[in-house]
């Protein structure tokens, strides 16, 4: 799969694309089941929510479960991941953000490229974050909140939050927030399961909190250059992961093939 002459226009205008319909209703099943498989493990790549205790992240998964290393190959993903940077790609990291119905809590507002930097030193903003909605997303169940057009202010400052959520996190002052938001107005990331999402590393980008009684997750694979490759390698590996394999792309069926039966 390729983008089109458009979407690479909208993507380099807004820094982030949405793709509706990208994923079929019977692939959207099977990474669900895969999902639920890895949720209900006991493993540390599962952080949870400070309050709740429910799962709100689960890391690592292209290690963890066969559906997803798939996925982190998929050539929806990796077809226009290399189209935009032009360059072989490794898998960062894979992970899904859950926001539990009436518990999901807050993503502050950020840039990924502030925390891949001073945490993994990783050189430059050139790796791309690609999603995959689970759950249909409505502007009730904390959609990805992006502000087109941040990608053009460059690496933000950005202040080292421990406090606010369970998982560390730079986040961009409020300040340069308004200074962003008075360039570009704001888009809500909503659709169907199976949409989705290609953006950049200093695309600004939160979520609100999960009031509602519809639980969303949202699968997330960043492919980074390989000549861009970290060089502090001191978070855990499922966080940012150390094989620097370029990821090439598997068939475009490979969700909806038979699995190998478990030992």
């Amino acid at each position: 799969m390729r983008l089109t002459p458009a979407q690479l226009r909208q993507f380099n205008e807004d820094g982030v694309l949405i793709l509706p319909n990208l994923f079929s209703d019977a692939e959207v099943e099977v990474l669900r089941a895969a999902m639920n498989r890895v949720l209900t493990q006991d493993n540390p790549a599962n952080i949870r929510e400070k309050k709740s205790e429910v799962v709100r992240t689960a890391m690592g998964l292209h290690v963890r479960d066969e559906v997803f290393a798939r996925l982190s190959r998929h050539p929806r993903f990796v077809e226009p991941a290399r189209q935009i940077t032009g360059q072989n790609l490794y898998i960062q990291q894979s992970k899904i953000n859950v926001k539990e119905a009436f518990t999901g809590e807050v993503w502050q507002w950020h840039q990924d490229f502030p925390t891949h930097h001073r945490d993994d030193g990783v050189p430059r903003p050139e790796a791309l974050n690609l999603h995959v909605l689970l759950d249909d997303v409505n502007e009730f169940n904390g959609p990805l909140y992006f502000i087109r057009g941040s990608h053009r202010f460059g690496p933000a400052a950005s202040i080292y939050d421990t406090t606010t959520t369970s998982h560390p996190l730079w986040v961009i002052d409020p300040g340069v927030v308004r200074q962003m938001t008075d360039k570009g107005d704001l888009i809500s990331a909503k659709g169907k399961a199976g949409t989705a999402l290609i953006f950049g590393e200093c695309v600004a980008h939160c979520s609100p909190p999960n009031l509602s009684p519809w639980t969303r997750a949202i699968f997330s694979l960043i492919l980074n250059p390989v000549a861009n490759r970290f060089t502090n390698p001191k978070r855990p590996e499922y966080i940012h992961h150390r094989d620097l394999t370029p990821v090439t792309p598997l068939h475009d069926g490979c969700l909806l093939d038979e699995l190998e039966p478990v030992a």
